[in-house]
């Protein structure tokens, strides 16, 4: 069995009292959300670590200063360069959707500001992030070790390409919409990994998907949740 200290999280602190406030009422909303959407989930309620893991991010932290009195909306917000950082209980969600142990591996596609990699990182010890635009990688790799997350790598790159040299891993999470799953990420799932990626086309609504690497190459896969996601950037527009 892994420690339960294997993963240390940050403690969080609010910038303001008022944010202290709607962070606890964003925990609300997205445990709220978690049993509305049951019928499609089969989930009314999410996994104390991932909440947890959401209730220590300090979501003012990876927003604009324009956004900061909207932080802990239960909303997607831009991040600059035609891109958001994703509504919370989304991002609870697909977290909770990868089922990941304490010591697993997971590659995250679309790292943004960095805020869903900040939420892994708290369930597990080793998480890995691409992200496609230059100025959001350069910042989200300064941001995430200041803000004591130690057990995340940012690279530069195209998200396609995944991160062959770390692979294979527990779990994949693309924060970015996709017309159809690259079959290069499907390759760098460990057998019995699961993806989590919205699938569908651009600017519209997808869905949210599962996809399970079982034995000998087999492939299972679901839908679970309609949603909308801006779209993977870099070689996957083409």
């Amino acid at each position: 069995m892994v420690s339960a200290t294997l993963v240390k999280r940050p403690v969080f602190r609010a910038h303001t009292l008022e944010h202290k406030t709607a962070h606890k009422a964003m925990i609300r909303s997205i445990r709220s959300e978690a049993e509305l959407t049951y019928p499609y989930t089969g989930r009314s309620e999410l996994s104390t670590g991932v909440i947890d893991a959401i209730s220590n991010v300090p979501r003012h932290a990876f927003v604009p200063d324009e956004s900061r009195t909207r932080a802990y909306d239960d909303r997607p917000l831009p991040i600059g360069y035609g891109q958001t950082i994703s509504q919370p209980f989304i991002v609870a969600l697909m977290t909770d959707l990868l089922n990941l142990q304490l010591d697993a591996r997971v590659l995250e596609i679309g790292a943004g500001s960095g805020y869903q990699a900040a939420v892994l990182a708290g369930v597990t010890a080793n998480v890995f992030t691409v992200e496609w635009i230059p100025e959001l990688a350069a910042a989200a790799k300064e941001r995430l070790p200041r803000l004591g997350y130690k057990n995340v790598r940012v690279r530069q790159g195209d998200g396609v390409e995944g991160w062959p040299e770390e692979a294979p891993f527990d779990g994949i999470l693309l924060s970015c919409a996709t017309a159809e799953i690259p079959t290069s990420l499907i390759r760098q799932l460990a057998p019995g990994g699961r993806l989590v990626a919205p699938v569908g086309p651009q600017w519209t609504t997808q869905m949210l998907t599962v996809l399970v690497a079982g034995a000998e190459n087999q492939i299972s896969r679901w839908p679970v949740l309609p949603v909308a996601f801006v779209p993977m950037v870099g070689s996957s527009g083409k």
